[in-house]
């Protein structure tokens, strides 16, 4: 398997990228294409001869930053690592793009570069939200602030076949985020979209799911509009980070709690380990007609290996497949 990987993205590019490149070649057997400045790769690049055979360097003369307009961006820096990438998914030069850029960037470059599966309406980026299931999946999480119903039921239609391939769910469960759990809650998108999914056979809709629910959940797929999805994510994260610097600083008041903190120690780590965004490392853009990982704008090396390993399997589930066959017999463009 080829992977393409954006050197220059992200808060600790390029070497937390490439250091976690060589993280995934001593565990898989792939082979990686580094984009972006070659001198830069070139200094970091390992001496080993076994390892750095299975790296090859495109270089790449521009980059996109966080602070540039995504659409411009896209369409007049051609020679970008983002760019340059992508269009090499789109001719089928390897297998899957992965990037810790701009997420606008990566959008609209998905968009414009690679394009919609077609019947799909809109692609929306698919994280995890942790719980007592093992994780749930949430769309859209940022791709789309507006959203019309039918990109809610292809969204979980999405969701569903993502979450039955990679994450091993038999008849996933599909909920939709509401205000309340009742059925005909919610403005008219939510109540339009209830409707539509509540009549797609395709996928095993349980009905509307209060944000409250979601940390406790046994649902599977968890579906909303990016500008919901997106708070929730990042409240999540930031509850998270906060309940752990007041943890931190409760464990070492005194010696009878650092011993407390001594003995916990595993299970804190533990604890710890399932809310690190890291294990995850990032998360796919589905909708698109290629896979492409978006890994978050701060990863480090852990975070960039484990996002190339999302790629591999989302390559090995035959996902991307299914979502096409699904949207060229069912997907109706003329639906609200």
């Amino acid at each position: 398997m080829k992977i393409a990987l954006d050197v220059m993205g992200g808060d600790n590019a390029p070497k937390s990228n490439i250091d976690g490149a060589i993280e995934a070649i001593k565990e898989l057997n792939i082979e990686i294409i580094l984009l972006g400045d070659s001198a830069q790769i070139q200094e970091i690049m390992p001496k080993d001869e076994a390892l750095s055979s299975k790296m090859t360097v495109v270089h790449c003369d521009e980059t996109i930053t966080f602070d540039e307009k995504p659409v411009k961006a896209v369409r007049t820096k051609k020679k970008s690592s983002i760019v340059v990438g992508l269009n090499m998914l789109k001719n089928n030069e390897v297998d899957a793009f992965v990037s810790a850029g701009s997420t606008g960037a990566i959008l609209a470059g998905g968009l414009f570069v690679v394009g919609r599966i077609k019947g799909i309406d809109r692609p929306a980026l698919t994280g995890v939200f942790p719980n007592e299931n093992g994780g749930s999946l949430i769309m859209d999480i940022g791709a789309n602030a507006d959203c019309k119903p039918k990109n809610l039921d292809e969204f979980a239609m999405m969701g569903s076949i993502y979450a039955q391939n990679i994450l091993g769910r038999k008849n996933p469960k599909v909920a939709l985020v509401n205000i309340g759990s009742e059925e005909g809650k919610g403005n008219e998108l939510y109540k339009t979209a209830f409707e539509l999914m509540k009549a797609n056979a395709y996928y095993n809709f349980v009905g509307n799911i209060e944000a409250r629910e979601i940390p406790t959940s046994k649902v599977d797929v968890i579906v909303c509009d990016g500008f919901t999805g997106n708070i929730i994510i990042k409240l999540t994260e930031g509850i998270a980070s906060r309940f752990f610097d007041m943890l931190k600083k409760v464990m070492f008041e005194n010696i009878k709690t650092k011993f407390a903190a001594l003995m916990l120690k595993k299970s804190l780590y533990n604890m710890k380990k399932e809310l690190d965004a890291d294990e995850q490392g990032g998360v796919p853009l589905l909708g698109i007609d290629g896979i492409i990982i978006k890994a978050h704008g701060s990863s480090k090396a852990k975070a960039i290996k484990n996002a190339i390993k999302q790629a591999i399997k989302f390559h090995e589930s035959n996902s991307l497949t299914t979502i096409k066959d699904y949207a060229k017999k069912h997907v109706n463009n003329d639906i609200i």
